[in-house]
């Protein structure tokens, strides 16, 4: 039985992640991590996800849930995953990390500490969405540079990072498979007299609005055709699955930073 803690267990996400372990076969469900001074801190955490009770209360000591799970899952922020990546650390105990947002420092950050653990660090727990990475990077290498890239991806009004940590790999999938550097032709903002689209340019807009879960279309237009591939989240369900899924896998592994791709067998 693998022992999972939860951080940020009191928000949406963390409600459903607990759900899932609670639901999951091999899985127990084994702490509650919330920030200093949050209003749910020493509720039972089951109870307020809605599947029960659990007798794990919520609390806001790190050093307490790392030291009795064998893993901890955590959808919350770069700066608060870092350090409870590096808390992981030295506890040698395993972690599974879904924040999006991350910058080029951070993530080398988030690799180097997990030189000493096995970590999953991916910006969408989904099994479809890691199936679309695939296909994209397939894709793209087909259809070569005769095909502009673009982006669109949609989400909920309460979402802090743009683009989505989902959009940012698609844009770095298509830009690996088509040789170039992502960093340098992704393209956020149009405005005015903006001369012509570069062949090389890869295009990302974000929507906001209202309660959607994640929407993401990567566009690929050529001459008289154009390729769509879509992929939409109906509930968040499908994270929290793919989440516990990760933890489950994560345990067995040597140290080192993985992904999704890893977990699911698709590289």
């Amino acid at each position: 039985m693998i022992k999972i803690a939860v951080c940020g267990a009191a928000g949406r996400m963390g409600q459903r992640i607990i759900t899932s372990i609670i639901e999951a076969e091999g899985a127990e469900f084994c702490g509650a991590l919330e920030r200093p001074g949050h209003p749910a801190v020493g509720q039972d955490a089951a109870l307020l996800a809605g599947c029960g009770t659990s007798g794990v209360l919520i609390t806001d000591n790190l050093n307490a849930v790392v030291a009795v799970c064998d893993v901890l899952i955590d959808f919350t922020s770069p700066k608060v995953s870092l350090k409870n990546l590096e808390v992981c650390a030295l506890f040698k105990k395993s972690i599974v990390i879904g924040s999006t947002g991350f910058t080029p420092e951070e993530r080398a950050l988030a690799v180097e500490l997990a030189r000493e653990i096995p970590a999953v660090l991916a910006p969408n727990m989904s099994v479809g969405v890691n199936v679309c990475f695939k296909v994209l990077k397939d894709v793209a290498k087909t259809l070569g540079d005769d095909f502009d890239v673009e982006i669109v991806e949609l989400h909920h009004n309460k979402k802090k990072d743009s683009p989505s940590g989902t959009a940012v790999r698609m844009g770095e999938v298509v830009a690996e498979a088509l040789g170039r550097d992502y960093n340098k032709v992704a393209n956020y903002h149009r405005e005015g007299i903006c001369g012509e689209r570069t062949k090389e340019e890869i295009g990302m807009q974000a929507v906001r609005g209202g309660d959607i879960v994640g929407e993401h279309t990567v566009y690929f237009i050529g001459m008289g055709e154009r390729i769509e591939i879509s992929h939409r989240a109906m509930t968040r369900d499908m994270f929290s699955r793919g989440s516990v899924r990760a933890a489950k896998w994560v345990v067995s592994r040597q140290p080192g930073l993985y992904d999704m791709q890893d977990v699911l067998g698709l590289r």
